[in-house]
């Protein structure tokens, strides 16, 4: 960060445990990503390949070794994990992994008919030989909405108890599902249900890819919220917004805060 007398709210300097963006490669030309990861890799933790792409990147190994260079790490998106379970392919998913040396994987149920205890199952499978974060929420927003606050908190919990790292909560890259309602508008009375239940919020990360979304978990949990689904042209606007140096938190922080 370039030199400032600004009081500016206290960000932890990589690797982090809080204050986490994790970035999503929806198919990014590979030039464009390189700049993209010089240009921000100290503002960004993780790279999620989003969906299936990873199978249809013809230079994906090169994207990887990019990241490596720049200490972010990555992994592929949970729609994959499921994609291998639904047609009985684990073992096979598991060596694709290891193909590309990825220390972390996805495990979600946000598609196919998986309990959450099944994808806790797969979580304790997994976690013996990669970090595991997991993912709860449906794509479908009436099957999202239909989930209960205190259903969330137990699948939240189940995931963590089975070996997870760290818990994404559900919005999808358009912001329109799990966390949030079908219009975009965020479901406040379970965000608080989250922030009331003595989660750890270090092992929650929120999907916001809109500037509103972000805006609301900076101005509401802190600069050092973790946050995902961030698209790669916003890496520098998002961490304005965490350091109030963008009108939308212009007045919130006067330095010192964690």
């Amino acid at each position: 960060m370039n030199p400032t007398t600004l009081r500016l709210p206290k960000r932890a300097a990589k690797p982090r445990s809080s204050g986490i963006t994790m970035v999503i490669d929806g198919g990014l030309p590979t030039q464009y990503f390189a700049d993209v990861v010089s240009s921000g890799a100290e503002y960004f933790d993780y790279v999620k390949f989003g969906w299936g792409t990873s199978l249809v990147t013809g230079d994906l190994s090169k994207k990887i070794d990019i990241l490596r260079d720049a200490g972010v790490a990555f992994y592929f998106g949970g729609t994959l994990f499921e994609k291998y379970v639904f047609q009985d392919r684990l073992d096979e998913f598991r060596d694709l992994c290891h193909h590309y040396s990825c220390q972390y994987v996805e495990v979600s149920n946000g598609t196919i008919d998986l309990t959450n205890t099944e994808k806790a199952g797969y979580i304790h499978k997994l976690s013996g030989e990669f970090e595991v974060i997991s993912e709860v929420g449906f794509k479908d927003v009436e099957r999202s909405e239909n989930l209960a606050p205190s259903r969330w908190i137990e699948c939240i919990h189940e995931d963590l108890d089975s070996g997870a790292c760290l818990v994404t909560l559900e919005s999808r890259e358009s912001g329109r599902s799990g966390i949030c309602r079908s219009n975009g508008e965020l479901r406040l009375g379970l965000i608080e249900e989250f922030l009331s239940c003595g989660l750890d919020q270090k092992k929650l990360l929120f999907e916001a890819p809109s500037t509103e979304l972000q805006t609301f978990f900076v101005k509401r949990i802190g600069p050092n919220v973790n946050l995902g689904n961030v698209a790669a042209t916003a890496v520098l606007g998002l961490e304005t917004i965490r350091l109030g140096l963008r009108a939308d938190t212009l007045t919130c922080f006067d330095g010192g805060t964690a």
